[in-house]
């Protein structure tokens, strides 16, 4: 029964000597003077100007979560379309319940304006 975890432990072994001969590689090869340049803000090529820190819109957000969920419903639709003959109706019906749900989401977010851009 031992030996059928030799090879589990083997590779187990092997990934910790590679992950900690990687460690061990950085840390022997990293340049050891400071870059002062290193810990200045960064963005597109050009040097800040002001405050780094700023606010962003709501707006991108919510258009981001939005686009997850739609997209998720995509993920969950397509299989249960290829497959709608044999499911039968239980399927269909659970679909139409999963639809109905995203359609009142949508419903809900377009009433509150999350879909206008200002």
């Amino acid at each position: 029964m031992l030996s059928e975890w030799v090879g589990v432990l083997l590779f187990l072994v092997g990934g910790l000597l590679v992950g900690g001969g990687a460690i061990v590689t950085s840390y022997l090869i990293h340049p050891r003077r400071y870059q002062g340049q290193k810990y200045e803000p960064y963005e597109c090529g050009v040097d800040t100007i002001g405050p780094t820190w700023v606010q962003f819109k709501t707006s991108y957000f919510l258009y981001a979560l939005l686009f997850v969920i739609f997209d998720v419903e995509t993920v969950y639709l397509y299989p249960w379309a290829v497959k709608f003959q044999r499911l039968g109706l239980f399927a269909f019906i659970e679909m139409i319940i999963f639809l109905f749900i995203l359609i009142v989401g949508l419903w809900y977010a377009w009433k509150e304006g999350a879909l206008e851009w200002k």
